[in-house]
């Protein structure tokens, strides 16, 4: 742990950057990542939509704690990235805000070949 963040999250920006109900788009370790702030909290999602893998959910429209896809209008809820009918949606990370920067956790991914 350094500077009281856990290991595994990486700095992404300051809260204040954030605007309210809009994404920005950030890659860590090869993960592409949409991050939003609403109502004060701050989530981190995949940035990818499953429908045809458009990496552009961080342009989506945000209404009642739920993202848009900009492309084809899916609904994926911002704290699990479950979609309404409970199918599995989005990949979500884990977010810490310490002295008002903002930091994702997201593992490097591994091929096993």
């Amino acid at each position: 742990m350094k500077d009281n963040i856990p290991e595994g999250f990486y700095n992404v920006c300051d809260v204040n950057s954030l605007k309210e109900k809009r994404g920005k788009r950030f890659i860590i370790n090869d993960i592409d990542i949409a991050v939003f702030k609403v109502d004060g909290t701050i989530y981190a999602l995949q940035n990818q939509c499953p429908h045809q893998h458009s990496q552009t959910i961080y342009d989506g429209i945000v209404e009642n704690c739920k993202v848009a896809c900009p492309v084809h209008g899916w609904e994926f809820n911002l704290s699990d990235g479950k979609m309404d009918t409970g199918r599995r949606g989005l990949d979500t990370y884990e977010v810490v805000v310490h002295n008002g920067e903002v930091y994702v956790k997201a593992d490097k991914k591994e091929l096993n070949w």
